[in-house]
């Protein structure tokens, strides 16, 4: 007779996620919050209608460093947005070249046929806000993921 597997016994694998509308936007807001990243790796590439973020993203979403199994982590990871018109930006000196920002929500303002704006809100009073021809926005971790450097996670106060 063979037995179930447990939750321990799955295997890992890195986030590739999609988001073509509000609710969806909403997940993946909650896995790069806290995510930081260098004001260099932050790319817009007009011509092909790209927005791109080369994040480092605390993994909210295992489960083993809240049981202690091992020390909380980070992961490289690429959000995307596509069908970009336009990008605008608040709070933020692109002049300094050593800037290291913080994702703390990421957020979408319909307009009519589903146009609207995917907005950034960064820590620090900072934003970023792009003009899109329809939500399209993607995570994908690229490395595997690492210890975090404070050893422990993000923390929030009221």
């Amino acid at each position: 007779m063979s037995r179930d597997a447990t939750f321990e016994e799955g295997r890992e694998a890195p986030l590739n996620l999609g988001a073509m509308d509000a609710d969806d936007l909403k997940v993946i807001s909650a896995l790069v919050q806290d995510a930081v990243f260098a004001i260099t790796e932050m790319t817009w590439r007009p011509g092909q209608h790209r927005f791109g973020l080369l994040l480092n993203r605390f993994r909210w979403e295992d489960a083993a460093a809240d049981t202690g199994r091992h020390a909380p982590e980070r992961v490289q990871s690429l959000l995307v947005i596509d069908g970009v018109l336009g990008v605008a930006s608040q709070g933020i000196d692109r002049r300094d070249r050593e800037m290291i920002l913080s994702v703390l929500s990421v957020g979408f303002e319909p307009a009519e046929d589903g146009a609207g704006h995917v907005v950034l809100i960064l820590a620090g009073d900072g934003a970023v806000r792009l003009a899109v021809e329809a939500l399209d926005v993607t995570l994908k971790d690229v490395t595997r993921p690492y210890i975090a450097p404070s050893g422990r996670a993000p923390g929030h106060s009221d």
